[in-house]
């Protein structure tokens, strides 16, 4: 049914699919780039569907309540657990994350690495630190304006020279236009 609509979406709005996921890939972090509307959540989550890509995506447990968290499961919604670990603090969303994907045979969860829709110079960086843990890859999803196209851009296998690796995938992201280029990436 969602990949029927899916289809649906995509021929009402001209938009295109360049499906390239690396074959062989069962888990990875997936980052969305650029993120700058909310219109990108219909479009990303319309072309996992087209690829066949189980993609999820983590939100706190607490929202995941009443029909808000039927519908946000049915898109893909994984509620996390902040809790207590040795040591009587709360886990945080990387460790979370970097467990879920050492522990699931098959898993992408796909991650907002700007953290915002507003353009930034710094990403947030819970991304990398959870694919490197995991030795899971990082590959680069876009959505392009322009073009009116969604896709699967670099994929990179983290090697600890973290600053350099974001770097790469930010270069990519600038050849990508969000929904308001003003916002893209710096």
């Amino acid at each position: 049914m969602m990949k029927l609509l899916s289809k649906f979406i995509f021929w009402i709005s001209g938009w295109s699919l360049n499906a390239n996921w690396p074959k062989g890939v069962k888990k990875a972090v997936l980052i969305a780039i650029p993120h700058t509307s909310n219109w990108d959540i219909l479009y990303a989550r319309a072309a996992f569907y087209l690829m066949d890509i189980p993609v999820r995506f983590t939100i706190k447990k607490e929202v995941m309540v009443g029909p808000l968290g039927w519908l946000l499961s049915g898109l893909g919604a994984i509620p996390i657990d902040r809790k207590r670990i040795p040591g009587g603090r709360k886990q945080t969303y990387t460790e979370a994350m970097t467990q879920m994907l050492i522990d699931t045979p098959e898993l992408v969860v796909m991650v907002t690495p700007e953290g915002t829709r507003s353009a930034v110079k710094k990403w947030k960086t819970g991304f990398y630190h959870t694919a490197l843990g995991a030795n899971v890859p990082v590959v680069v999803g876009y959505l392009d304006y322009k073009k009116k196209e969604a896709g699967i851009g670099p994929v990179i296998y983290p090697n600890g020279e973290m600053d350099a690796q974001i770097e790469e995938m930010k270069a990519f992201g600038r050849t990508v236009t969000g929904k308001h280029p003003e916002k893209g990436i710096i």
